[in-house]
């Protein structure tokens, strides 16, 4: 994860908050640039119309990027300094120009504003801690079962491709008579029992209305034999 990924981690960057903060509109998206360290350091911040940041912080002695910034060899007290300092500028304009989200990925959000529509069901997080401190837990009103698991993992786990992408994935049950549907976007589950559960990512390979009839199908499946009769 990126120190600028780290930073805006479930945020939405507000537009009009961005051109407040001093952030400039140009063909690139919203930039802003701006000295730290007392000058020695120029830090250039890009926000994408995807909500995608990025940045490069400049070393004014030679004009050019500070490598030693993103290399885990370099932790010296200098170079930890800088990187505390831009981590810093980095968490005050996600302060100032973002707004919380509960998940990563757009469809997870919204699925999760589907799921309260739908049922009355907001996600509780039971992890205290990372890496599992944002996977959220849908549970049925009655009983507390939970039907729906949303959290972020890397891709690769469920390609078997060495994908280090982060995205996030919602864990349901299945009939097991009927199997795992064959989908594009559906695959046995992680970390959980293949022949009962499966994982769906959330990064829009299916739409919210796929996404919602599996997450019906696994609402009945786990409410119990009283309730589904």
């Amino acid at each position: 994860m990126t120190i600028e990924e780290k930073a805006f981690l479930r945020k939405r960057f507000l537009p009009e908050a961005l051109t407040a903060y001093g952030f400039l509109k140009t063909d690139a998206g919203y930039v802003y640039r701006t000295d730290f360290m007392d000058g020695d350091f120029t830090a250039v911040v890009t926000v994408t119309e995807r909500d995608e940041a990025t940045g490069t912080v400049i070393d004014n002695m030679n004009g050019e990027e500070y490598a030693p910034l993103r290399s885990d060899r370099f932790n010296g007290a200098y170079v930890n300094a800088v990187r505390s300092a831009y981590e810093d500028l980095l968490f005050k304009i996600a302060a100032h120009c973002c707004r919380d989200t509960l998940f990563d990925t757009d469809q997870a959000n919204r699925i999760a504003d589907l799921i309260f529509e739908r049922y009355g069901v907001r996600p509780d997080f039971p992890w205290g801690q990372s890496p599992h401190e944002h996977s959220g837990v849908f549970r049925h009103t009655e009983g507390g079962k939970w039907f729906a698991l949303i959290m972020c993992i890397r891709r690769g786990l469920l390609t078997k491709d060495g994908d280090e992408t982060m995205t996030d994935v919602v864990n349901l049950k299945i009939d097991p008579e009927k199997g795992r549907p064959e989908r594009n976007g559906v695959y046995p589950a992680y970390h959980m029992n293949h022949k009962l559960w499966i994982t769906v990512t959330l990064d829009d390979t299916l739409s919210d209305d796929a996404v919602m009839e599996l997450v019906e199908t696994s609402r009945l499946l786990t409410c119990g034999k009283t309730r589904r009769s």
